[in-house]
């Protein structure tokens, strides 16, 4: 139920590399949430065009996390924290230049499976 999707200006690495990304990204978000690994997504787009404060001459990301249920300031910022630390790290994106949009969404408007998690 948790998906986190990364849009980012910068170029994505090679597939071996990116695929190692995206499931270290989604350990860190199911344990942050404490829900089970096998709910979660993640998706990775790069070479997107983006500024941010005006100029596109250095790396930009934005990531949205969507989860069912309540997400407190503590888990925001320690997801925050974790997750500009790693795309820094990886992607080479400052987290000066990298937003978080978080958002928790009811059960019954998560669909998954023919149902849905109310």
């Amino acid at each position: 139920m948790p998906l986190l999707s990364v849009r980012t200006s910068a170029p994505l690495p090679a597939t071996a590399e990116l695929d190692g990304l995206l499931r270290e990204l989604s350990g860190r978000v199911a344990s942050h949430l404490g829900k089970p690994e096998a709910y979660v997504m993640t998706a990775c787009e790069g070479g997107v065009a983006m500024t941010f404060a005006g100029s596109g001459a250095k790396p930009v990301a934005y990531l949205e996390l969507k989860s069912v249920g309540r997400l407190s300031p503590q888990t925001t910022a320690a997801l925050s924290a974790d997750l500009c630390g790693l795309i820094e790290e990886r992607l080479g994106v400052p987290a000066d230049r990298t937003y978080i949009e978080f958002a928790a969404a009811e059960g019954y408007l998560w669909g998954w499976n023919r149902r849905t998690f109310a």
